[in-house]
């Protein structure tokens, strides 16, 4: 998908690598479980499939907290941990990991800056994608400009929680309360992480409305417990121009 002139944003799938069941097969987190040679191959191949240099893609260690990082170049082996970063470098790709939290992958360009963010309920409930908007907005983008897509995650409808948790995350967002096909609290991040973008004064969101626990080739922890992780990558492609 273009998010603008240059600007390419992909959602990757578990289809197409080589990891081994029950990560079966482009699983590309660390830390799963799965054989670390199986995600190197992933995450190489998968740079390689979509015309990015695999030496230039960034990866966090995701915390769920509202941290972001402005980035020049790839952390290697010892990343911090936040759960959002941006660039204005050209070429470098930035990656989300996720399996029922939502990738947001958000750019200006007209400025030349990208970020993603990695929003699960604690990070839509301490604001690590308004963060994000903020910094990007440091380095001279204007949210008026942006546009973002939403990927994949645990949908309104099936992200069942206790009724405290529910009423906790709504004091802070109120859009996210939500209830399950079966009646129970349940919250839901995507209309949470929509409203904090209108908020900010974004109009051009954009959804991938997949939900992971419903969708047999994505990743869902909800779903599986022991599973892998699907990603999010966005980068200013001048060759696109």
């Amino acid at each position: 998908m273009l998010l603008g002139d240059g600007v390419r944003a992909v959602i990757t799938d578990r289809r197409g690598g080589v990891s081994a069941e029950p990560y079966g097969s482009r699983n590309l987190g660390g830390m799963v479980g799965d054989d670390p040679e199986a995600v190197r191959r992933n995450r190489h191949d998968t740079a390689v499939e979509l015309g990015i240099d695999p030496a230039r893609v960034v990866m966090m260690r995701q915390v769920h907290g509202r941290e972001v990082r402005f980035v020049t170049e790839p952390f290697g082996d010892e990343a911090p941990g936040l759960d959002a970063i941006c660039t204005d470098r050209p070429g470098l790709a930035l990656n989300v990991l996720v399996a029922d939290c939502a990738p947001v992958l958000v750019a200006d360009p007209v400025a030349r800056v990208v970020g993603a963010a990695h929003s699960g309920r604690p990070g839509t409930q301490l604001g690590v994608v308004p963060a994000l908007v903020e910094a990007m907005a440091a380095r001279g983008a204007e949210p008026s400009r942006m546009a973002v897509l939403v990927g994949p995650m645990a949908c309104g409808l099936c992200y069942e929680v206790p009724a405290e948790m529910r009423e906790d995350v709504a004091r802070s967002v109120p859009e996210t309360w939500a209830t399950t096909r079966q009646g129970t609290p349940a919250v839901n991040l995507r209309a949470g992480i929509e409203a904090q973008l209108r908020k900010a004064g974004i109009t051009d969101i954009r959804h991938d409305t997949r939900c992971t626990i419903e969708t047999a080739e994505l990743y869902s922890y909800r779903r599986d417990q022991r599973t892998g992780r699907f990603g999010g990558f966005i980068w200013l492609d001048d060759s696109a121009m």
